[in-house]
């Protein structure tokens, strides 16, 4: 799935006499899939702020030099997603306030900010052209100019922050770590040697030695600083994970809400088994996110996997070129069918979702070019007909093959043998949280948090088979 785009990684550490940059430069390494257009670290001693930002993959942003620049006992990192238009840079994070004595980096987004730019008109603060993350910070930053301390600011600011957001910020003493009540956005707490770390994944965590506490509680606030950490309940508790990070989003060696993302996806190839049973030679997985469903999808159905497709380690995920003219130049970089494994053979090409199509299509098509009798496509989650406002960055409703084409309709422009999803009853089972606990606004058009005046973007008028 090459089309849809994470909302961003991040990561906060707070501890003395630790390498603190160092161990954000690797947690920010760790965490590189949610976030390749651009990368930021800003640390503190308690005196002064120190910031490094850098377009591109983390490997390509931070050098030694930088690296042993940025020194202090309060670190904040942030790894950004890839945008259609405007430079790398733009609305980079950590975002820092003016005086430099306030820093925030945010996973996710709100689909709402009429409430946070009414507040900055009221009192002479609003700024053109900034993002939902820049508002969220003024407004923060208002409060402790006005006296307030950081925890206190966050407190006032939080009912007006419509939206899934996933925090970590700090002033010059303290390290705050605060998610939304829905917990849209996954967050980690973990302790290191002297200090904790907050991340957006626990495969981040393991990556520097940490080791994992717990996750941040939806609607929780968390303070640490030298006298320990205090947790503070801003809002109930309302959990709605997004389904896509156990589909797509997280790493396979992550753990969300209890469940390994790597046995998830296995049951989804279990599933994806059990609903359409194929008279086949091979599976072939899209790498990687895929690979483990095919095991699970073989381990059900006892059909071999052949690894046909050649993932070029070095070509990093596709969405990552603003153009089109681009993506379709990667894709064929990318990934390289092997003829002679697929010559004559009937097989089941495994793929996680479909978005606009096209990206599938040339595929199928590339698989048949290299001698494929049959081209099956399984996808391990249902139709996207319904686009994203809560940090995942998907085309617009009208651009989703499945938002205005029946099953069989997307088959035929695949010029796939046969098109099978999986139901979203067997992808829920699949996760094994409650139903209740989930947000599957992408596939049923049900938004757990009010989209306010983005209501209208909305077609409900979607009904397919």
């Amino acid at each position: 799935m090459s089309e849809i785009k994470e909302k961003c990684g991040i990561v906060g550490i707070y501890g003395t006499g630790l390498p603190i940059a160092r161990l954000a430069f690797f947690a920010l390494f760790a965490l590189q899939h949610r976030g390749q257009e651009a990368s930021g670290i800003t640390t503190n001693d308690g005196k002064k702020f120190r910031t490094h930002k850098g377009a591109g993959l983390v490997s390509q942003v931070y050098k030694e030099k930088d690296i042993k620049k940025l020194t202090g006992h309060i670190v904040i990192g942030h790894n950004r997603y890839s945008t259609s238009g405007g430079g790398a840079l733009n609305h980079a994070q950590p975002v820092v306030n003016n005086n430099a004595s306030f820093a925030l980096a945010h996973n996710g987004n709100l689909p709402s900010v009429k409430a946070l730019k009414k507040f900055l008109a009221l009192n002479k603060a609003l700024r053109k052209n900034h993002s939902d993350s820049e508002l969220i910070t003024d407004a923060i930053d208002f409060y402790i100019k006005k006296g307030n301390s950081m925890e206190a600011a966050v407190i006032k600011v939080f009912p007006l922050m419509t939206g899934a957001f996933s925090l970590v910020m700090m002033d010059k003493h303290n390290l705050i770590a605060l998610r939304d009540a829905c917990g849209m956005r996954p967050l980690a707490l973990g302790k290191i040697k002297n200090g904790y770390v907050v991340a957006s994944e626990t495969c981040a965590l393991q990556t520097i030695g940490a080791s994992f506490k717990r996750e941040v509680r939806p609607g929780e606030m968390i303070v640490i600083n030298k006298k320990g950490l205090k947790s503070v309940k801003l809002a109930k508790a309302n959990p709605k994970h997004d389904i896509f990070e156990y589909v797509y989003f997280s790493r396979p060696d992550s753990v969300l809400a209890g469940k390994l993302i790597y046995n998830v996806r296995k049951n989804f190839g279990k599933a994806l088994a059990r609903e359409c049973k194929l008279k086949i030679d091979a599976i072939v997985p899209v790498p990687d996110t895929a690979t483990p469903v095919a095991l699970g999808y073989s381990q059900v159905s006892g059909i071999p996997i052949e690894m046909a497709l050649v993932k070029n380690r070095y070509v990093h995920r596709t969405f990552i070129e603003p153009d089109q003219k681009s993506r379709r130049r990667s894709v064929a970089l990318k990934l390289i069918p092997l003829p002679q494994v697929l010559k004559g053979k009937k097989i089941a090409l495994i793929d996680d979702s479909i978005v606009r199509g096209h990206t599938c299509k040339r595929l199928v098509k590339r698989l048949f070019k290299a001698g494929a009798k049959e081209v099956h496509l399984l996808i391990s989650s249902p139709p996207i007909r319904f686009p994203d406002f809560y940090g995942m960055d998907t085309p617009n409703q009208n651009e989703l093959i499945a938002s205005f084409k029946t099953v069989e309709e997307i088959r035929k422009f695949m010029e796939a043998t046969s098109l099978h999803y999986l139901s979203l009853e067997g992808l829920i089972k699949s996760v094994g949280l409650p139903k209740t606990h989930l947000s599957t606004s992408c596939f049923t058009g049900v938004f757990p948090i009010d989209l306010k005046e983005r209501k209208n973007e909305v077609d409900y008028n979607v009904s397919r088979k």
